[in-house]
């Protein structure tokens, strides 16, 4: 989409009413419920939105949730897009783009995803250092939108160090264990293959997942800080005889996602306003 198409539909947010958040907040499955937290909050569905995609993932709302969270102004994404919803992948870099033009100036990213690492635990929270894209494609491929950032750009510090640093003390100041790993990004919708799990930890990934990559590339294209923060739901497939199983996802999810909300309000109250 084109700067005057993602202005169309940052309009017709605004109608919604006058909105300027700080920071954006993509939520993974399961996680949604960080949205109903917010005070006074105005919810703008993807449906009204023109040519926006809707999120057809469960447990995903499939809308934008305004308000305030932990003293700062927000949007939380409560409903992510995925490539194996058939959208394209240029579509996923859309929401990061809008949320952009609203006026963020950092975006968290949270997902739920499989353990790769043997260390790991099921309800392991993994603040992502780096990732590895193994989508086969990119959210940028095509003509570059010159108006968001260059054709080439730099991806050694897309996952912002002061953010991660912000993180790894709120984390300790909530008692909440945080582990550190390399996100690996997985077109889905199938559950990996214990062999391409065994080649995964061999690449690196500590965590593997259906999400985020996209996002984070768009994010970085356009020079926006990225904190991004894994839910370890599952172990993947192969490191025990358990079946992987989507409702699962989704109840493990549910069980963690009161500490992860936690984090993450602490996280927004204590980022720095000299950030950029």
């Amino acid at each position: 989409m084109c700067l005057g198409q993602i202005q169309e539909i940052v309009n017709a947010i605004q109608q919604k009413g006058s909105f300027a958040p700080e920071y954006g907040i993509i939520l993974g499955s399961g996680l949604g419920g960080l949205a109903d937290e917010l005070e006074s909050p105005i919810f703008v569905n993807y449906n009204d939105l023109p040519g926006f995609p809707i999120s057809t993932a469960p447990g995903h709302m499939g809308r934008f949730v305004f308000g305030t969270l932990a003293g700062h102004r927000v949007v939380c994404m409560q409903g992510r897009l995925h490539y194996y919803e058939g959208h394209p992948m240029s579509s996923l870099a859309l929401p990061v783009r809008v949320m952009q033009q609203l006026g963020i100036r950092a975006l968290i990213v949270t997902n739920a995803c499989g353990g790769v690492n043997l260390d790991f635990e099921v309800g392991d929270l993994m603040l992502i250092e780096d990732h590895i894209n193994f989508m086969g494609t990119n959210p940028l491929i095509g003509p570059n939108a010159d108006e968001f950032g260059p054709r080439f750009f730099d991806m050694s510090t897309a996952y912002n160090k002061t953010l991660r640093e912000v993180a790894r003390k709120a984390a300790a100041s909530l008692s909440v264990p945080l582990r550190q790993g390399i996100y690996l990004g997985y077109t889905g919708p199938n559950y990996e293959t214990p062999a391409e799990i065994r080649a995964f930890r061999i690449l690196g990934a500590d965590a593997v997942g259906m999400s985020t990559v996209p996002e984070v590339l768009a994010a970085a294209h356009c020079g926006l800080p990225v904190l991004a923060i894994s839910l370890i739901t599952n172990m993947a497939a192969g490191i025990t005889e358990k079946r992987l199983d989507g409702d699962h996802v989704i109840e493990i999810a549910n069980s963690r996602a009161l500490v992860l909300r936690s984090l993450v309000k602490q996280i927004v109250a204590d980022i720095p306003p000299q950030l950029i």
